[in-house]
């Protein structure tokens, strides 16, 4: 009888794996599982929002604003920081096409990368803090609490939502509505309709980018059980939907400028790096590629509502 040979399995616990020899952990290293070609996607909502803001109240507080893109650039990197070590530790990041994480090659100590989310999730409440105590508005004490777990549990805990193919839709509702909305709030105490239009925006675009890196990752999610919605539903229908995440932005901003706000026709300017970022997704040989889709897409979302804010407030 012909023998059969097992395929050996790579263990998700990385201090039973074996170090990866590639010198001394540097400043660089931890800059780059801050992943920051994701920060745009923080950024941008703050912009939106402090633009929708200025639509009710033509005053701009600084203070707040300021205070508000701390929370979202801080819980981004916290969030970058629990996923690499809950990717890490259940050893979904053993075979990734994209840079190397910190706990999944062994290099730190998955306990300091969790310290290291955790610290940034404790700046991003003392931020948040911050808001709640400048503007009264205590309920939000709640919305921030609800974003952290969120936060957390996307590849954290038992039964992460990331990896049963929910990754999109708390994306666009803690991306988009949360971010935007809540940005508009406390600076304004209104939600116009121009807040819950860029909420839409900054929600598909972030989606879009969380699409083009599970599409670059299908496989290896595949076969470590990975759930994503682009597991599910395959790579053609993930292309699709990531052309109309990614071109859906640019209706809205059409209606920005037919409805009062004329300068919103500039931002179809960003369709020159959107387009490129499609073309990719539909054309790739290689995983590796979409990783240029991916940064195109996140540097998108950071013009079109930088524009999108001179439209509002011009």
């Amino acid at each position: 009888m012909a023998s059969r040979t097992k395929k050996k399995r790579t263990s998700g616990n990385p201090a039973k794996r074996p170090v990866i020899e590639a010198g001394p952990v540097t400043a660089g290293d931890w800059i780059g599982a801050a992943r920051l070609r994701t920060l745009p996607l923080a950024v941008a909502p703050v912009i939106l929002g402090t633009g929708a803001a200025q639509v009710t109240d033509r005053s701009l507080h600084w203070v707040i604003a300021l205070a508000c893109l701390a929370v979202a650039v801080l819980l981004q990197i916290g969030v970058n920081f629990a996923n690499d070590y809950s990717d890490g530790i259940r050893g979904t990041d053993a075979h990734r096409v994209g840079p190397a994480r910190l706990t999944a090659s062994g290099r730190v100590p998955a306990k300091q990368v969790l310290i290291t989310a955790l610290v940034f999730f404790a700046l991003a409440a003392l931020a948040g803090l911050t808001i709640v105590i400048r503007t009264q508005q205590w309920w939000m004490l709640a919305v921030g609490a609800i974003s952290i777990v969120a936060a957390w549990f996307y590849t954290g805990g038992k039964r992460p939502y990331g990896y049963n193919a929910m990754g999109e839709l708390f994306v666009f509702v803690f991306f988009g509505l949360v971010a935007v909305l809540g940005t508009t709030w406390v600076q304004s105490f209104a939600l116009p309709l121009e807040a819950w239009l860029a909420a839409i925006a900054a929600g598909l675009f972030a989606c879009a980018v969380l699409l083009a890196n599970n599409l670059r990752d299908i496989d290896q999610d595949r076969e470590v059980g990975k759930r994503t919605l682009t597991v599910l539903i395959g790579k053609r229908a993930t292309q699709v939907l990531f052309t109309l995440f990614a071109l859906v932005p640019f209706g809205i901003a059409a209606f920005f400028a037919l409805l009062l706000y004329p300068i919103a026709w500039l931002s179809l300017l960003v369709l020159l790096a959107v387009i490129p970022a499609i073309a990719i997704v539909w054309s790739y040989r290689q995983p590796r590629e979409l990783v240029i889709a991916l940064s195109l897409t996140s540097l998108s979302s950071l013009a079109y509502a930088g524009l999108i804010y001179w439209a509002l407030v011009g």
